[in-house]
């Protein structure tokens, strides 16, 4: 047999005890259970692209095509901006228009070689890329959506070989997404692992407890999906403009009054739960790219090689293809009001050398009672524009044709044909403008021991820059100044004769919080567990305990805060 299984799924199926499907091979009539998919896959022969999942899978094809994972198109029907992978500028490789093998290398479908891919074309799906359990499907780098045929060294002269996949196997064994296989994309978008969303890298394929705590394979071991809950192939969450924050996604699991203290519930108004509960992004051990200049680029040894200069840990600080890199480990996000509301930047806007450009504005502030305070990866580059048109501009940079930047290494060469490929003129000459993007953090979200503690905003060296953020100066000073630590004093601390345990006592004023805080080297300071304790209306004292089994020495501390 040398064909794949037909599934009929028609109106028998109502009367059949146990709802059986018949499956037609060659004449052939085989019974098996409507649930056994694994089984089902497995009678696969040959794979012949999505046709072979059509059979069983009838709409599969048809939903993915009305997702932006396929089209890479999007409308805002409120600005009325046309917008999608397809069509906007960013301030990493810039665009894609032009560059198509090199970029739909993270498209859902295959052949998606320039801007005349059919996109009604439902063979050209790839299910394998989502589906794939066995970990051995990838698309060739600038196949334009394509795995490889026969073994193809890539980069050249790098020794590494890239091998045909066995696509039946594939095929066989294809079941649920997962972290690997979204990742695939996510984790490596803008040109490499780590470099574009902070919250996002491969670190994230195995993570602990302590990098993530949904995703955690000693914890919850979520997958994608957990969160991202899709429907007809419709995955949630975008970086266009949406009606729903990043935040709502967290609260459909633990509603906006999660906490046990009331103050904390109250801060769900104006603070996003990302703001406290990823303190950093790029903690996992590897860094994220936070700088691109592409005006260096070009550069070349003296025998007319490229030159690569990397880090320590092996990330590239200069790439003549690219241009210069700086990279960071453990960031502090930036911080802005988000009420989901984003503008692009797109060829139709006007902007100007001397100008910092904001590609994707986020809409907010906050007098707005949509816009929560979010935690942002801000990233910055320099990059080519047309100085005569005042617009930004899409490069031709990947192609064996003269006018690729890769090739020719002539920017205007470049850019007058990348603007030909969207049907404009480059007017000249060639300029460069400074621009900026912000990736909203929603990954890598730390153990609620880990959390922000008051004083990390409130303290004298608070993060949030309250001034920056819209508060008043006199507001501004009041919330940096709101805790502190020499309003009450110690009462006891004692050791219970038979109990393996610390108990603190202390002076307390009604209706302030009090957070413990311990250190086993008074460097790294974490909140405890049961440690936010808040003082009732005509208390005095207050004690905490904590078990001190098999340890050799902790520090302690508590922190008051206060109106």
């Amino acid at each position: 047999m040398n064909h794949s299984c037909i599934c009929k799924s028609d109106s028998l199926t109502s009367i059949l005890l146990f709802r059986l499907v018949f499956l037609a091979l060659i004449g052939s009539l085989i019974v098996c259970a409507q649930a056994a998919v694994p089984r089902m896959h497995q009678l696969i022969t040959s794979y012949e692209g999505a046709e072979t999942c059509s059979m069983c899978h009838s709409k599969a094809a048809s939903e993915v095509m009305d997702t932006t994972h396929w089209t890479w198109h999007h409308e805002d029907p409120e600005s009325g901006q046309v917008l999608g992978k397809r069509n906007v500028i960013n301030n990493y490789c810039i665009s894609v228009a032009s560059n198509e093998p090199r970029c739909t290398s993270c498209h859902v479908g295959v052949g998606y070689s320039d801007q005349n891919f059919d996109f009604t074309d439902a063979t050209k799906v790839d299910c394998l890329v989502c589906h794939d359990t066995t970990g051995t499907y990838q698309k060739f780098p600038t196949g334009a959506g394509h795995p490889v045929t026969e073994p193809k060294e890539f980069p050249p002269g790098s020794g590494k070989m890239w091998l045909p996949p066995d696509l039946t196997m594939i095929a066989q064994n294809a079941g649920s997404t997962s972290r690997a296989t979204c990742g695939a994309c996510h984790f490596k978008g803008g040109g490499g692992d780590a470099v574009k969303h902070g919250d996002m890298d491969t670190s994230l394929l195995h993570p602990d407890r302590l990098l993530d705590v949904h995703m955690a394979e000693d914890g919850m071991n979520f997958q994608c999906s957990n969160c991202h809950r899709t429907e007809d192939h419709q995955i949630p969450g975008t970086r266009y403009p949406s009606a729903v924050t990043d935040d709502q996604m967290c609260q459909s699991c633990h509603s906006d009054a999660p906490h046990e203290h009331e103050r904390l519930d109250a801060h769900t108004a104006r603070l996003a739960c990302q703001t406290c509960h990823i303190p950093e992004y790029a903690r996992g051990g590897k860094a994220t790219k936070m700088f691109w200049d592409w005006t260096t680029a070009g550069q070349k040894n003296e025998d007319g090689s490229a030159i690569v200069t990397k880090d320590e840990n092996g990330n590239p600080t200069y790439d003549t293809k690219k241009g210069s890199f700086i990279w960071e480990e453990n960031v502090v996000p930036e911080y802005v009001w988000f009420n989901g509301g984003v503008t692009y930047v797109t060829l139709d806007d006007a902007v100007s050398e001397g100008q910092l450009v904001s590609i994707n504005k986020l809409h907010g502030t906050i007098e707005d009672p949509n816009a929560r305070i979010f935690p942002v990866k801000r990233f910055t580059g320099i990059q080519p524009f047309d100085a005569g048109a005042g617009t930004l501009a899409q490069p031709h940079l990947f192609g064996s044709d003269a006018n690729a930047y890769w090739k020719s290494y002539d920017w205007e060469l470049s850019l007058q044909a990348g603007m030909a490929a969207v049907g404009r003129e480059f007017q000249g000459p060639v300029g460069y403008v400074e621009t900026e993007m912000f990736w909203i953090q929603n990954h890598m979200v730390a153990p609620k021991e880990d959390a922000l503690s008051c004083i990390d905003c409130h303290g004298d060296q608070g993060r949030l820059d309250f001034v920056a953020l819209g508060y008043g100066e006199d507001r501004a000073k009041a919330l940096l100044h709101m805790s502190q630590t020499s309003s009450f004093r110690l009462t006891g601390i004692t050791f219970p004769e038979g109990v393996n345990q610390i108990e603190i006592a202390w002076e307390v004023s009604s209706g302030n919080q009090y957070q413990v805080q311990y250190s086993d080297d008074l460097s790294d300071w974490k909140n405890a567990d049961d440690g936010l304790l808040e003082a009732e209306d005509g208390q005095q004292s207050m004690q905490w305990s904590d078990s001190i089994t098999d340890r050799s020495q902790r520090f302690y501390r508590i922190i008051s805060t206060h109106d």
